[in-house]
């Protein structure tokens, strides 16, 4: 591995950084919120599921038990 003069490291590290096209406040807060619309509606889905499930079992168990 070659060695780098630390300047050089933090000019290369600076030059990259500013190649970085950074969200807008608003495209944060769109994403955060399409994060939190998606992770509840994934709840739901997974609460429904998990109660069909159930139900089936009961029934399931309800006939043979």
């Amino acid at each position: 591995m070659a060695t780098m003069n630390p300047i050089q490291f933090i000019q290369q590290v600076r030059a990259e950084v500013a190649k970085v096209v950074w969200p807008t406040r608003r495209e944060v807060l769109l994403t955060t919120v399409m994060v939190f619309i998606m992770a509840a509606l994934t709840a739901v889905f997974f609460a429904l599921v998990d109660l069909g499930i159930r139900g089936g079992l009961q029934l399931i168990l309800g006939i043979f038990g």
